[in-house]
């Protein structure tokens, strides 16, 4: 096989080397890779062979959690050497460890044990706020001084490319009667994840100073949302079924190191946060965000919004600081969401509630249709990338399609 030919820009050069679970049709057997190109390098077959300073076993797993629980000197040491052969002895490695992306089925790449949800975008937070609410009373007393967040539900976490049930619930439109019905008001929402790979014992809190050597890596993030089931049941105790019917999560998992060069200073945060949340470290990162929509109608997608992670204003570190604050014992695999990640203007919000103001300023697609919320057949996608001098670190692309559900067939 020739040497391995990267564009300047693919989301993945050899500064990036994420890691998911492929398998093949020559080998349905799931198993750990990453990805340089075009192309998905077989690790359990690497390891098999030597190739690594020492036999890890853990890539022959069918998710990322032995290897993500050997702790950050242990990724360093397999990141390194990763490097090294694919630029230095590329030519040396078995064909069949090579394969091209096109040939291979992404699966989850974790064993997910718990998946938190934060509020983290000001921007989204105070334009749900000023609907609801108004201005003067756009965001809740406590919001400037804590990561809000909510427990999601880690069993419909599912991987790029699955389809989404609309999902069925009570709705209470006003001076209407209440009524079970299929979501009327589906919606996306556009967060990062990242994936706790060394937890905490129960009673000793993650410091704010420790947070990012407990965080394995990044992924693209849809946490789809039913609306008007949420507007009905969300008092007193917040989300509930119009969050835990899927949660969508792009397959490759883009590592802490691959992405430490595009950490950038976060917003002034004003009050200063109290000292278990208080950090002078660079802990944004500049990650180009891109949400497209496709109707059944249509012949391409159509981009509907640009954002940027930058714009959060609580940090990975200080949301997971904060889960664990009270002693809550993180583990490996845990997955926490940003929250929407919504920009400052109208083209950068990261939802639908946000792009039509509440379904007040439909979008116009480029086939005739419109859209305040999502309709049966849309397909939503999402891309994220972190520009480099001559080279990208991406994401690839988290995406689902909507599908009838109960009540629609």
């Amino acid at each position: 096989m020739p040497l391995i030919e990267v564009q300047p820009d693919s989301d993945f050069p050899i500064q990036n080397l994420p890691y998911g679970i492929f398998s093949t049709q020559a080998n349905p057997s799931p198993r750990v890779g990453t990805r340089l190109g075009d192309v998905v390098v077989d690790l359990s077959l690497l390891d098999d062979e030597g190739r690594f300073d020492k036999k890890y076993g853990f890539f022959a797993d069918a998710t990322l959690n032995r290897f993500m629980a050997s702790g950050r000197e242990v990724w360093r040491e397999i990141r390194q050497r990763l490097i090294k052969l694919l630029r230095e002895e590329q030519a040396s490695i078995n064909a069949e460890a090579l394969i091209p992306a096109n040939e291979m089925q992404m699966h989850l790449p974790v064993s997910i044990g718990d998946y938190t949800d934060f509020y983290a975008s000001r921007e989204h937070a105070t334009n749900v706020g000023i609907m609801l609410r108004g201005k003067e009373n756009a965001l809740m007393p406590n919001w400037l001084h804590l990561p809000v967040g909510y427990h999601g539900r880690a069993s419909s976490v599912i991987v790029s490319g699955a389809d989404v049930t609309r999902p069925c619930g009570q709705v209470k439109r006003k001076d209407a009667p209440l009524e079970f019905t299929a979501s009327r008001q589906l919606d996306f929402e556009l967060e990062m994840g990242f994936f706790v790979g060394t937890g905490n014992e129960l009673g000793e809190p993650i410091s704010i100073d420790d947070a990012h050597e407990h965080i394995f890596g990044m992924v693209l993030l849809n946490d789809w949302s039913a609306r008007d089931i949420q507007a009905w049941e969300y008092q007193p105790l917040g989300p509930f079924l119009a969050k835990n019917f899927a949660t969508s999560i792009s397959p490759w998992v883009v590592t802490m190191d691959a992405l430490d060069p595009f950490r950038v200073r976060g917003p002034q945060q004003d009050p200063t946060p109290l000292p278990y949340l208080k950090t002078d470290s660079a802990n944004g990162f500049d990650i180009q965000l891109e949400v497209t929509l496709q109707s059944a109608r249509m012949d391409a997608p159509q981009t509907i919004s640009r954002s940027n992670m930058k714009h959060l204003y609580w940090s990975i570190e200080q949301m997971l600081a904060h889960h664990t604050i009270t002693g809550c014992n993180m583990r490996v695999g845990d997955l926490c969401g940003t929250g929407t990640i919504s920009g400052p203007t109208e083209d950068s919000y990261g939802s639908l509630l946000e792009l039509t103001w509440r379904g007040e300023k439909p979008i116009q697609l480029s086939g005739g249709e419109a859209r305040t919320f999502l309709q049966d057949g849309d397909a939503l996608t999402m891309k994220g990338y972190c520009q480099g001098d001559g080279y990208r670190i991406g994401f690839g692309e988290v995406s689902g399609r909507i599908v009838p559900g109960r009540e629609d067939k």
